[in-house]
C-alpha cells in the first residue's frame, strides 16, 4: 500500500471593511480545505465611540463622514479565524509553510514606537482620532482638496526651474482622495496635534498585522505606492528626493508641521508584493497556534489580491471587485498617464507589470440602501410568503423591465465619486421620477448607474492608452445577481466573465504566501498552480447596447454637469 504524500499548505487572510475571513490551502494545486469568517465585534463606528472609555458621558460622537474601527478588532479576528481553520482542518502546523493578509487601504493607524495602537492606551482610547480610520472615511475632504492644491503648486514650481522634475501626481490621476492616507492624517494633524506628536508612525492595517505576527516593520509597496504618493521602484528614488516620496517642499507646503513627516512617521521598510517580510515570532505563533518561523508575507491591498485568485497575472485584463464598493483593476506593460484614476504602481501587484487601480464609492452599499429604506409593506408581505429575499425579489421584477425601466436615471455617488471625479462631497440623484414610478424601475435604475459608472472608468482606461481586451468580475455581487452582470454587459458593450463560484477571500492572499515561502519562484508560478477560473459568460444584447448607448449618454451629461461643472451645488446640499 502506497502511503499518501505529504501535503503542504499556505494560509491566505483577508481583512475586509465588516469581517475578515481566513483560507488554508494546499499549496500544489489550491483547494481550499478549511475557511472560516468572523465578523468585527464594534463594525464600523461611524456616528458615536463606543469602544473608548465606558465611564465617559456621553459616548464620544464622531465627524460626518467618519468611518473607523478598533484595531483590536482585526487582532481577535485573526486569532478566532486561523485557529479555527486549523481545527476544522486537522492539518499539522508544520505543514504550514506561509501566512499572507490583506487589507482594505487606504486604513491608517496611529502607534507608538513598538507598535501599540494609540486607542489602545488609557490616554487615547476616548479620542476617536486615535482610532483606525477605515478606506471610506470621508471626514478628510477639505484636508484633501488642500493637499491636491499644494501638490499641484510645488509641482509647476519644480518643473518651472527643471523641465525634467517629476509630476508624480500625475501617477494618481492629478487629484487626492480622501480615502487616501495623507489627508486622514493632517486631519489628525490639524484637530489634535498633541495625538499627532504622540504617534510615532503612521501605518496600514495590513501592514500593522505583518508587524504583529513577525515583529518587523515591513510595509507593503502595494500600500504605499497607490495611497502614500510613493513612487520609488527597485529602490529607485523616482519621486522627488525622499526614497520615491514627493519632496519635501510639498510636505512643508501642505504644512510646515509635516517637514519631516517622511523620516519619522512613515519609517520602515518597504518590500515588494509576494516578497518574504519576516518569519511568525513565538507569540504569534502561540496566538495563532501556528509553527515559529512559518514566513510571512508582505502585505497587499484586498482587492489587488483577487487578480491572481483568478489567474489574471497578466496584460488587459480587467476586473471588478464587486462588493460594497466596486475597485476597477487592470495591469498593461507600460505606464500610461490616466487622469482621475487612483494610481498607476509599477510592480503593484506582478513584477515587472504596471498596476492601474479605479474604484465606485458605493455599490452593494448602495442597493443595500435602497431594499433597508425605500421598499414598501406589501414587497415585504411577498416575500415574507415566498421565502425569498428583498434583494433576489426586486432582481426579479426589475429583470422584467426594459432598459432604463420607465425612463430614470440615477448617479452613483451615494458614497461620493472615487473614479475619475475623486471628490467625496458628491452626491446620489436620481431623475424622471414621476407619481407613476415603481420600486423596481428605481431598482434598475441604480443597477444601471453603477454600470454606467463603470464605464466611464473603461473609457478613461481606454482613451489614454490602457488597452482592455478582456472584462472580468468577482466578488459578492456577480455570483448572486445574473440580471446585474448582464446589464453590465450591454452597458459596457462588451463579454463580461463572471466569478461562477467565486474564489475564497483568502485565495489571494494565499498565492502570495505562497511566493513567499519559496515553494513557488514567483506569483505569477504559483497563480498558475493555485488559482480558481470557473466562469460564467454574459455578452451583449445588441439591441438592449443601443439603448444603452443613449441612456449612458444621458448619464454621462448629468455626469459631467454636476461632477465637472457644479460640483457645488451638491457641496452645498451636504453643508
Amino acid at each position: 500500500m502506497t502511503a499518501e504524500r505529504k501535503k503542504n499548505y499556505v494560509i491566505g487572510v483577508d481583512f475586509g471593511t465588516l469581517s475578515a475571513r481566513a483560507a488554508l490551502v494546499c499549496l500544489e494545486d489550491g483547494t481550499e480545505v478549511s475557511s472560516s469568517a468572523m465578523d468585527y465585534p464594534h463594525g464600523v463606528m461611524t456616528d458615536v465611540l463606543p469602544c473608548g472609555n465606558v465611564a465617559a458621558e456621553p459616548a464620544p460622537r464622531l465627524k460626518p463622514g467618519s468611518a473607523i474601527q478598533d484595531p483590536r478588532d482585526y487582532m481577535e479576528a485573526l486569532e478566532g479565524t486561523v485557529r479555527d481553520v486549523m481545527n476544522r482542518s486537522g492539518v499539522d502546523p508544520a505543514d504550514v509553510l506561509g501566512i499572507a493578509v490583506d487589507s482594505t487601504a487606504s486604513s491608517v493607524l496611529p502607534v507608538t514606537e513598538d507598535g501599540t495602537p494609540l486607542c489602545a492606551l488609557d490616554r487615547w482610547n476616548n479620542e476617536p482620532h486615535a482610532y483606525l480610520k477605515l478606506w471610506k472615511h470621508h471626514a478628510a475632504q477639505d484636508q484633501a482638496t488642500r493637499i491636491e492644491t499644494a501638490a499641484k503648486c510645488v509641482i509647476e514650481a519644480e518643473r518651472r526651474s527643471d523641465d525634467q522634475a517629476f509630476d508624480w501626481l500625475a501617477r494618481y490621476g492629478n487629484q487626492v482622495s480622501a480615502e487616501w492616507a495623507l489627508p486622514k492624517i493632517l486631519e489628525v494633524l490639524e484637530d489634535n496635534e498633541e495625538l499627532y506628536c504622540s504617534a510615532a508612525y503612521f501605518v496600514e492595517a495590513g501592514d500593522w498585522i505583518v508587524w504583529n505576527l513577525t515583529g518587523r516593520k515591513v510595509r507593503s509597496s502595494c500600500m504605499m505606492g497607490y495611497k502614500y504618493f510613493w513612487t520609488g521602484i527597485d529602490g529607485e528614488d523616482s519621486g522627488g528626493g525622499q526614497g520615491g516620496y514627493p519632496s519635501r517642499d510639498f510636505f512643508e507646503a501642505v504644512d510646515p508641521r509635516l517637514s519631516d513627516f517622511v523620516e519619522t512617521k512613515l519609517a520602515g521598510t518597504i518590500l515588494p508584493t509576494g516578497s518574504f517580510a519576516g518569519t511568525l515570532t513565538k507569540e504569534a505563533a502561540g496566538l495563532l497556534g501556528l509553527a515559529e518561523g512559518t514566513a510571512v508575507a508582505t502585505a497587499i491591498i484586498d482587492a489587488h489580491a483577487a487578480l491572481p485568485a483568478l489567474g489574471l497575472v497578466g496584460p488587459g485584463k480587467m476586473l471588478m471587485i464587486m462588493g460594497t464598493s466596486t475597485c476597477h483593476i487592470i495591469m498593461d506593460e507600460k505606464e500610461h498617464i490616466v487622469p482621475g484614476i487612483s494610481g498607476v504602481v509599477k510592480d503593484g501587484i506582478v513584477p515587472g507589470l504596471y498596476a492601474y487601480e479605479a474604484g465606485q464609492s458605493a455599490v452593494g452599499d448602495m442597493f443595500g440602501w435602497f431594499v433597508d429604506n425605500c421598499v414598501p409593506k406589501t414587497y415585504h408581505d411577498a416575500v415574507a410568503t415566498r421565502g425569498i429575499t428583498l434583494h433576489a425579489f426586486m432582481e426579479e421584477l426589475a429583470a422584467a423591465l426594459p432598459p432604463g425601466g420607465a425612463g430614470v436615471v440615477a448617479l452613483d455617488w451615494w458614497n461620493g465619486n472615487r473614479s475619475i471625479l475623486s471628490n467625496t462631497d458628491l452626491l446620489g440623484a436620481m431623475f424622471g421620477l414621476t407619481l407613476q414610478t415603481k420600486p423596481e424601475e428605481i431598482y434598475r435604475a441604480l443597477l444601471e448607474a453603477t454600470a454606467y459608472g463603470a464605464r466611464v472608468i473603461m473609457d478613461a482606461y481606454r482613451s489614454h492608452g490602457v488597452e482592455i481586451r478582456e472584462v472580468y468580475a468577482s466578488g459578492g455581487i456577480p455570483g448572486k445577481n445574473p440580471l446585474i452582470m448582464q446589464i453590465y454587459a450591454d452597458v459596457l458593450n462588451c463579454p463580461v466573465s463572471a466569478a461562477k463560484n467565486p474564489p475564497s477571500a483568502g485565495l489571494g492572499s494565499a498565492i502570495f504566501a505562497a511566493a513567499a515561502s519559496g515553494y513557488y519562484g514567483t506569483v505569477e508560478e504559483a497563480a498558475g498552480r493555485m488559482a480558481r477560473q470557473a466562469m460564467v459568460v454574459y455578452t451583449p444584447d445588441p439591441e438592449r447596447a443601443k439603448r444603452y448607448d443613449v441612456l449612458f449618454g444621458v448619464y454621462k451629461e448629468l455626469h459631467d454637469y454636476f461632477g465637472v461643472q457644479r460640483p457645488d451645488l451638491m457641496k452645498t446640499l451636504k453643508e
